[in-house]
């Protein structure tokens, strides 16, 4: 998953094949500014910033909990910095036990020394 966050999008961006592919159709550029967004300040979205800002994209199928265990993933997947930990931080104690889980892990990868 590396640092990306969301399914179908990016598995056509990594296919092989699609290197000999023309873009065609601008309904498929990107959208929603996300593609410039850090994913900290991704991260820090409530589910109302989630449901409004992403209001007529695929990606609200996800559900604003699964967004967050995926961007989760992709900080624990990102270079270190203070800004990365401690946004992580700051959801250390989410209700939620998939997203606590998934910052546990991603907290754990930026205490690990670099090989």
């Amino acid at each position: 998953i590396g640092n990306r966050i969301y399914g179908c999008d990016d598995c056509q961006l990594c296919c092989p094949w699609n290197r000999f592919a023309e873009m065609g159709d601008a309904d498929f550029a990107v959208r929603n500014g996300l593609d410039a967004t850090p994913l900290t300040t991704l991260f820090a979205w409530n589910e109302d910033d989630f449901n409004t800002r992403l209001a007529g994209s695929a990606i609200r199928r996800i559900g604003h909990q699964r967004w967050l265990r995926n961007i989760a993933v992709a900080l624990g997947n990102a270079d270190s910095s203070p800004a990365v930990v401690q946004a992580l931080a700051a959801r250390r104690d989410d209700p939620s036990p998939l997203l606590r889980e998934h910052v546990g892990w991603a907290l754990n990868q930026h205490r690990q020394p670099s090989a």
